[in-house]
């Protein structure tokens, strides 16, 4: 380093990584939303697997399943990715696990109320993922997490 150099280490800047370890509620908080996102990606594997079980009946199984499926699959994934993230202190992945919770929250409240377009085993699943990934949008919204992401 030079004079006029003034970072502190590696990396794009200060962050919640250079803070050093969260502290024992909020690693509880990311271990309890770890296991919701753990709940919601099993789930839609399962779904899944029931899909491809079912695929010669027609009317349970539409190529809007399969590509719900595949959909819910991938953002389970990333979810669990950016839930892994967030609880190591990165504040971009605590914003876009926010982000993608609310989203996809959203986006099986529609599924659900949908007329005809899912069969009903996939709505009801969807119902299960909606249930997990609340457990994961609420902690993640609430004020504790917020504040401390705010200040790290």
């Amino acid at each position: 380093m030079t004079s006029t150099d003034t970072r502190t280490g590696p990396g794009p800047g200060p962050g919640p990584e250079a803070a050093g370890p969260l502290h024992g509620d909020t690693r509880r908080a990311f271990r309890t939303v770890r296991r919701f996102v753990l709940a919601y990606l099993g789930l839609s594997v399962l779904t899944l697997v029931a899909a491809f079980v079912l695929r010669d009946h027609h009317s349970l199984v539409t190529p809007a399943v399969w590509i719900r499926g595949t959909i819910v699959v991938i953002s389970a994934a990333v979810t669990l990715l950016l839930t892994d993230r967030a609880a190591r202190g990165s504040r971009g992945a605590f914003r876009r696990l926010r982000i993608v919770s609310a989203v996809m929250l959203a986006a099986i409240a529609t599924i659900i109320v949908l007329p005809g377009v899912f069969p009903v085993w996939m709505k009801v699943e969807q119902g299960l993922c909606g249930l997990a990934l609340l457990g994961v949008a609420v902690p993640v919204n609430g004020r504790r997490l917020r504040t401390l992401f705010a200040r790290l």
